[in-house]
């Protein structure tokens, strides 16, 4: 489980078609062989260590559904290490399992942010709402517009600063994951099954039976 919340900008020094040694500082620190690392949002495992580098193994699915495949040697990407049972909280429930990718359409300056807006697959924005979260290249981000096509976020400075979101260009691919609460509700609130969320909440005694 990761919060959205990059600790580092890491950079490729080693590409391979299932691996890919990473350069860092910070989050070497405590990582163990086998830890998840979120890098660029998808969860992947650490399968060597030496003192400023980390290796991951890339599985045929990861590749399909992220854009790890068009990274090359020197590419800057996000990273987080998992969440520490006694850790803060400051994003919101990240899970490492992208569900696709997204595009840039736009990059427009607003005071001291920018506006990125990007289009997706139908299969993403159907979880999307004004001000809900999504993690984009691993960065907990709040959804400022969206539509059937289409939805935009808010890049401030630090976002911009301490994530590879700084360097994105109109055309750029970025990894996309939806918030994990908008599937649950879905499941349960589906207008064709018998125990709608309404009922569940009586069951439990949240609400009163009509």
């Amino acid at each position: 489980m990761f919060t959205g919340i990059v600790e580092e900008v890491g950079t490729i020094k080693v590409l391979n078609s299932d691996s890919m040694v990473i350069s860092a500082a910070h989050v070497m620190e405590g990582i163990k062989l086998g830890d998840s690392v979120s890098v660029d949002g998808a969860c992947l495992t650490v399968t060597k260590l030496d003192k400023n580098n980390f290796t991951v193994e890339i599985m045929p699915e990861t590749k399909r559904l992220t854009n790890l495949a068009n990274l090359h040697v020197r590419s800057k990407v996000n990273l987080e290490r998992a969440l520490p049972a006694q850790g803060r909280f400051g994003g919101h429930f990240v899970q490492g399992h992208v569900d696709g990718i997204g595009t840039v359409v736009s990059l427009h300056p607003e005071a001291k942010a920018v506006i990125a807006t990007f289009t997706a697959s139908s299969e993403i924005l159907r979880y999307l709402v004004k001000k809900g979260f999504i993690a984009v290249n691993g960065v907990s981000l709040t959804v400022t517009q969206c539509n059937k096509s289409q939805f935009s976020i808010s890049l401030v400075t630090f976002s911009r600063d301490n994530t590879n979101l700084g360097l994105i260009a109109v055309g750029d691919t970025v990894n996309l994951e939806v918030d994990i609460i908008a599937k649950y509700i879905e499941k349960f609130y589906h207008p064709n099954k018998q125990n709608r969320i309404d009922e569940l909440l009586v069951e439990y005694d949240y609400l009163e039976a009509r």
